[in-house]
């Protein structure tokens, strides 16, 4: 039975109402001493319920605590070095006592001179704010633990200026005043202040200013700093040194008025100009700064999933870096950037003046072409000015020349990164040329259109003539991928093709395996972030990627085809060394079969015994070694990747903009931009035994529950399962062309083969694809085993 609500009358209830409503009205225009009092009490009544709302949302006790105490994290590499620290800016906390006593006197005199007399909040002096702001002169009424609250938890109080944060900031500072004495406050604040040019901190802000510690400060000195805390940018004393003056001069009259200095004194030293001794202070970046800052965007959600601050709680987290390693790659990449650079400022030097197309571009896109337009200059007069200008014109081309490298280095047997530096500089390109940067990797993508053939049953000795190709695109277009090398019209084996790194050779491969199957490769075996475009140039490595991706997969190679994520973080501990976090390697993943892996090994192991990566062993580099080089159009960039059976690593040289380039077929190539750099690396860390010259790459193991199968019938009857229905064999790959005996033995060559790995046509990317034969299936990517166990601990760190 539904439920029936009463009804209501509301002529009675009206009638009811409006005595009591007339009433009311009576005694607010009449008020008594009771209403009076009710009505003076209800804002600060309604204001104090305010606050015990916002209670819960400011910090707690622990967290001021550990914000007066902040501890950093330390950073270390697997043998234990420091790597870096994580803390708020660059500051060095110094005592109260070794802080000049006038910059406290003039800190107080400023900012709050009531300091020693309230508890967190001054009364008298909030009062006299808020009459002023009535009057239209907007005055501040903090104190300086109210501000000195701002500073620890800008977060959790907010930026707004409005009634909901000046509550907060108060709550905030009644609990700081609960928990320190004045003296621990002052010198809490005096170290959590900016200044600018990431300076926090007094004694940061005395040696970036005026070249010298907080103790050694005067009184003019002590002035100008505090005088920066109204607002640093408004105050900086190097960009507005007369509103800097002025500043530093209402301080020194503050002081006057409270007896901190004598009239007398004041009329002297308000006299006085600024002096600075201006020096930016440098930023300890440690050994692996890319890495560093790649693990320190990961540590934040980490510390935030599980409740730590990274710039107090004094983590200790233990990377999976070698310093060792980490070292030799630094000073490898330093080494050949510098001989690069030195190749390409001798390629620009003649080419950098008015008149040449690009350099006309790149002035138009310049933020001093852009800002001149904007403020209202004719572009033709911004051209011509600029184009005239010897200093912009040579810094345009130091910025825009620069040779960039990155280099990767990955422990194929467990995932984990030995070395990472992702440019020549930090301080000159903090851009990530490791795992940010996408470029086109080349012929280092090749193994991926071999692999595929391989899978679906080529054989290394297969061949296809090197004559000249022709792929149609759809439409009109057509692509003719083409050689540094005229086409010789005799059959080459893909073991050859893939030695020599032959794009008329891998251009058919591709046609045979289709791009849709070498994508699907490329990313079980590791290029898993990048868009891989799935059209016949992909096969030359037309895609942008990543050198992060393009390492991963060949440590897939290296370690019998099963791909891991890299791992950055062995463990994580408290301060005490407990530890509250283990990252084991992931499970490994079957990126690639085992009969087709050992195929493609032995084939990249001929692009270093008698192919364009041979050069690695002019560096004394020894062992079981397979590898590729990569050279993308116009010689814009240069790859080299080395497998090693316990390491591998691979280098990108190139520049920023694409359209610059080291104006060399010769120096231009991976061979001899980026295998320089592998191979001083390779060599020194052969020579400290950190890496073992007689390990060799280990068969590959069939995984799967049918490989099991195949491999235990093998052992028990000395002969393969018998073929089943789920084991048929592929299709036949189609041999059109038998291989020469002489070509399947080719001499090992001398000097590394010259390649180009970008079509000679335009490539229409956007084409789709043609379909891939229904008579050629390809399982390219095999899945673990259901039954497979998860990590031992923890799954290691995403990127």
């Amino acid at each position: 039975m539904p439920l029936r609500l009463p009804k209501i009358d509301w002529s009675l209830l009206t009638a009811k109402l409006q005595p009591l409503l007339h009433t009311l009205l009576q005694r607010l225009r009449h008020p008594g001493w009771r209403e009076v009092l009710v009505l003076l009490a209800l804002p600060p009544a309604l204001l104090l319920l305010w606050m015990l709302v916002l209670i819960p949302f400011t910090p707690g006790i622990s967290d001021i605590r550990k914000a007066r105490d902040e501890s950093p994290t330390r950073v270390l590499t697997a043998d234990g070095k420091e790597l870096a620290t994580f803390k708020r800016g660059n500051r060095d906390w110094v005592a109260l006592d070794a802080i000049s006593p006038r910059v406290i006197d003039a800190l107080i005199a400023t900012e709050d001179k009531r300091f020693y007399n309230h508890h967190g909040i001054d009364f008298y002096r909030l009062g006299g704010a808020f009459i002023a702001t009535l009057q239209g002169d907007t005055q501040g009424g903090s104190t300086i633990t109210q501000q000195l609250a701002r500073n620890l938890f800008p977060e959790e109080i907010g930026r707004r200026q409005n009634l909901n944060r000046k509550l907060k900031e108060a709550i905030t500072a009644l609990k700081i005043e609960a928990l320190y004495t004045k003296p621990q406050i002052l010198e809490t604040y005096l170290n959590t202040v900016p200044f600018l040019y990431n300076a926090y901190g007094i004694d940061m802000g005395a040696r970036t200013y005026f070249d010298k510690s907080a103790r050694e400060l005067d009184l003019l000195e002590s002035a100008t700093l505090i005088g920066m805390l109204k607002g640093t940018s408004y105050y900086n004393p190097v960009k507005n040194p007369e509103r800097a003056h002025e500043r530093r001069n209402l301080v020194l009259s503050l002081m006057a008025q409270q007896d901190k200095l004598s009239a007398t004194r004041y009329e002297a030293l308000a006299k006085r100009p600024l002096k600075l001794d201006f020096e930016r202070q440098s930023v300890e970046l440690g050994e692996a700064p890319h890495f560093t800052a790649q693990l320190k965007r990961w540590l934040i959600d980490w510390a935030d999933q599980n409740d730590y601050d990274i710039y107090t709680d004094g983590l200790v987290v233990t990377t999976t870096i070698d310093s060792r390693l980490q070292k030799y790659a630094t000073r490898a990449v330093e080494q050949r950037g510098r001989q690069l650079q030195g190749i390409a400022n001798n390629a620009w030097a003649g080419q950098w003046r008015a008149g040449n197309r690009l350099i006309e571009t790149l002035i138009r896109e310049s933020k001093v072409y852009t800002d001149a337009v904007e403020a209202g200059e004719a572009p033709e007069a911004v051209m011509k000015r600029l184009s005239h200008d010897a200093a912009f014109l040579r810094q345009l081309r130091e910025d825009k020349t620069r040779v960039q490298a990155g280099f990767l280095a990955i422990d194929p047997r467990d995932g984990t990164v030995r070395a990472w530096v992702g440019s020549r500089d930090f301080a000159d390109d903090a851009w990530d040329h490791v795992h940010q940067a996408r470029r086109q990797p080349g012929s280092t993508f090749k193994p991926f259109v071999y692999g595929a053939a391989f899978e679906r049953g080529a054989k290394p000795d297969d061949s296809f003539l090197d004559a000249p190709v022709e792929i149609p695109l759809g439409g009109k277009e057509v692509w003719r991928p083409d050689d540094a090398e005229p086409p010789s019209g005799e059959p080459m084996t893909l073991a050859t093709g893939l030695a020599l790194s032959r794009n008329r050779i891998t251009a058919q491969v591709m046609q045979q395996v289709g791009p849709a199957r070498v994508a699907h490769l490329a990313r079980a075996m590791g290029v898993r972030e990048s868009k891989l475009d799935e059209v016949p140039s992909l096969a030359l490595g037309t895609s942008p990627v990543s050198l992060y991706e393009m390492v991963s997969a060949y440590a897939t190679i290296a370690d019998k085809g099963r791909y891991r994520a890299p791992l950055m973080v062995l463990r994580i501990e408290n301060r005490k060394g407990e530890v509250l976090a283990e990252f084991q390697p992931n499970a490994p993943e079957r990126g690639i079969s085992a009969n087709a892996l050992d195929t493609l090994v032995d084939g990249m192991r001929g692009v270093i015994s008698r192919g364009t990566g041979a050069g690695i062993r002019a560096w004394g580099v020894k062992g079981d070694l397979a590898g590729k080089t990569g050279t993308t159009q116009g010689n814009t960039d240069g790859w080299f990747i080395l497998m090693h059976p316990q390491l591998v690593s691979g280098a990108w040289v190139g520049f920023n903009d694409a359209r610059i380039t080291l104006r060399s077929d010769y120096w231009g190539q991976g061979a001899h931009s980026a295998l320089p750099i592998i191979g001083d690396f390779f060599a020194r860390a052969q020579g400290a035994r950190l890496i073992d010259s007689e390990a060799r790459f280990a068969k590959a193991v069939d995984d799967t529950l049918l490989g099991r199968l195949n491999n235990w019938y093998g052992k028990a009857f000395g002969a393969d399962a018998p073929a089943t229905e789920t084991s048929a064999p592929l299709p036949a790959w189609p041999r059109a062309v038998s291989a020469p005996a002489a070509d399947a033995s080719a001499p090992e060559l001398e000097a590394p083969i010259p390649e180009t790995s970008a079509p000679a046509e335009p490539v229409a990317t956007t084409s789709a694809p043609p379909p891939p034969p229904a008579s050629a299936p390809l399982p390219v990517a095999v899945a673990p085993p259901a039954s497979a166990s998860p990590p031992a601990v923890t799954a290691s760190p995403p990127l």
